[in-house]
């Protein structure tokens, strides 16, 4: 039965794949956040600094006005007023723009951290393929913005009728009300209307937060392959890392045969290990051992000592602590060195007595 091409994503993502996600810049947001907190915000900076603000802004309209008073203005005049008109605005409005540019940058961080990507705005040719836009227009993504759209109007359509409907009693004194009374009357059921709204919105960003959060999560989630094969890019594939494992021991064995015969004695337990020693008392301040091994490897550094008439000495207590004890290219330790000393000294004098003869 043949593999299918696709599997289900039933795995939760890898703080590499969480990591490779971001840098394209996607992560769970909700759009209606920044558009709440920046119409919050500027309705708490009108209330905080509305006084200034009117103030500032009657005193450049009155400067405007008297400009007709004015005979004989050369354009290099009016371009200063113009440009202190300007600058005098600005200063006027100041508070508003800089809660509102601090609001909409802070919201954002609140919901996905200090973040920087080019990635989403690179220009792809499939944005322009007209079968995949007819069916981003029919996502689930679509319907989901469709559905907060219908509600937002429903929201600020309701309660601005159920405000207006409880201002409609006190608009029958409007016409025993003075001018400013009556632009003051209008702008604090305007100021209600807004403050409402945007109470009632924050519901709304709640439940958009959350399923934008559930989207993002079921987005990123990773079939067991991507998480198998994702290891695999990082800790190295398994039979790989086992078959390098496997051609370094092999190395590392033929090394070790290679140095068998230039040992002084071979020492076995008699058959199930071997250990292979040297000495030279100019170049070592120990014996070493220069190989070892078990079952197998042990019959063949037997076989090696015999063809090169290295000395075979059985003492399975020395060559069990020797295998345990010692690895391949380190000297003995003190400990055995008593035991190892008689082996060796034994060895010399049976050479001694080959030496005579021969």
């Amino acid at each position: 039965m043949a593999e299918k091409s696709f599997e289900e994503k039933t795995e939760q993502p890898t703080p590499r794949k969480r990591e490779d996600v971001r840098k394209k810049g996607e992560v769970a947001k909700s759009r209606e956040l920044p558009s709440v907190a920046v119409l919050l915000t500027g309705l708490i900076t009108l209330t905080v600094f509305g006084s200034y603000m009117y103030s500032q802004i009657q005193d450049i309209m009155k400067g405007a006005f008297s400009l007709i008073t004015l005979h004989d203005l050369s354009l290099a005049d009016f371009m200063v007023f113009a440009e202190r008109m300007i600058t005098s605005f600005i200063i006027a409005i100041s508070p508003l723009l800089a809660a509102i540019v601090i609001a909409a940058v802070f919201s954002n961080i609140m919901q996905v951290g200090f973040m920087f990507s080019g990635e989403l705005i690179k220009p792809k040719l499939s944005k322009l393929d007209p079968i995949k836009g007819f069916g981003r227009l029919f996502s689930k993504q679509s319907f989901m913005e469709l559905f907060k759209c219908l509600l937002k109007l429903a929201i600020v359509g309701g309660i601005a009728y159920w405000s207006l409907r409880g201002e409609m009693k006190n608009v029958s004194f409007l016409g025993e009300m003075e001018t400013h009374s009556i632009a003051a009357y209008i702008l604090l059921a305007i100021f209600k209307i807004f403050i409402r709204c945007t109470l009632a919105m924050i519901f709304l960003v709640v439940i958009d937060y959350a399923f934008q959060r559930w989207e993002f999560e079921k987005k990123i989630k990773m079939s067991k392959k991507e998480v198998k094969d994702e290891f695999k890019r990082t800790e190295g594939d398994p039979l790989i890392k086992s078959r390098i494992k496997s051609i370094q021991m092999q190395m590392a064995r033929r090394r070790m045969m290679q140095a068998v015969p230039q040992a002084d004695v071979v020492i076995t337990n008699p058959t199930t290990l071997a250990v292979a020693l040297k000495y030279d008392s100019s170049s070592m301040g120990a014996p070493r051992l220069l190989a070892k091994g078990s079952g197998r490897i042990a019959a063949k550094i037997r076989e090696l000592a015999a063809k090169h008439d290295i000395p075979i000495l059985e003492n399975k207590d020395l060559a069990r602590s020797l295998y345990s004890l010692v690895e391949i290219g380190e000297e003995i330790p003190p400990a055995l060195y008593q035991a190892v000393a008689e082996v060796l000294a034994y060895i010399y004098k049976l050479k001694g007595k080959y030496a005579h003869a021969g």
